[in-house]
C-alpha cells in the first residue's frame, strides 16, 4: 500500500465541523493562500513521488460533511513537475477505485502555466464501500506541487467555488 493510498483516510480524520466558517489560511511554509470553511490541522510525512522522497505537508480539515485539503512538497528537479502532478492525479482517482475523472477548469493566481496543471471531479468509493466525489485541483510554482481536495458524499458547488476559486501562489 503506497502512502497515497492512505490519503483518503488522513482527509476522513482530519476533524468535524457541521457548518462552513470560510477564512482564509496561509498554510506555514506552503508559500500558498487557500479559503478553508473550516480551521485545518497540519500533518506531514516522507513520501516517494516523480522518483524522488519528498516531505508532503497536508493542510485539512473537516465542515459541511465533507473533507477540504491542501498538500503540497518541493521536488529537486523542474523535470519531475508535471510528471508529479499527474502522479498525484492518478493517486487520487486510485483512492477511491474511481474510473478517469472529469477535467474542470482551473486558474490559480501567480501558478506555474504547466499542461499538468488541472482540476479533476471523481465519483468512487471509500475502501469501507461508501459512496463519494471528490474534486482535486492540482498546480504548481517552480519546484512546489500542490494538491487541493474536496471530497465528500456531496459537494455543494458554491463551497467548491470558494474553495477552489481561493487559491493562489503569491
Amino acid at each position: 500500500m503506497t502512502p497515497w493510498m492512505l490519503l483518503p483516510v488522513a482527509l476522513l480524520l482530519a476533524g468535524c465541523s457541521p457548518t462552513f466558517d470560510w477564512r482564509e489560511v496561509r498554510p506555514a511554509d506552503s508559500g500558498a493562500v487557500a479559503m478553508f470553511p473550516c480551521r485545518p490541522a497540519s500533518h506531514a510525512r516522507e513520501v516517494l513521488l516523480a522518483g524522488s522522497r519528498v516531505r508532503l505537508t497536508l493542510h485539512a480539515c473537516s465542515a459541511g460533511d465533507a473533507t477540504w485539503a491542501l498538500a503540497f512538497a518541493d521536488l529537486d528537479d523542474p523535470a519531475r513537475v508535471a510528471a508529479a502532478l499527474t502522479e498525484l492525479r492518478d493517486a487520487a482517482a486510485a483512492n477511491l477505485s474511481a474510473a478517469p475523472g472529469v477535467v474542470l477548469a482551473l486558474r490559480v493566481e501567480g501558478a506555474t502555466p504547466s499542461a499538468a496543471m488541472q482540476r479533476v471531479a471523481f465519483e468512487g468509493r471509500l475502501p469501507d464501500g461508501k459512496a463519494v466525489v471528490e474534486q482535486v485541483a492540482l498546480y504548481a510554482k517552480g519546484l512546489r506541487v500542490y494538491q487541493a481536495t474536496a471530497l465528500g458524499a456531496r459537494l455543494p458547488p458554491e463551497a467548491l467555488d470558494m474553495f477552489f476559486g481561493g487559491l493562489k501562489t503569491p
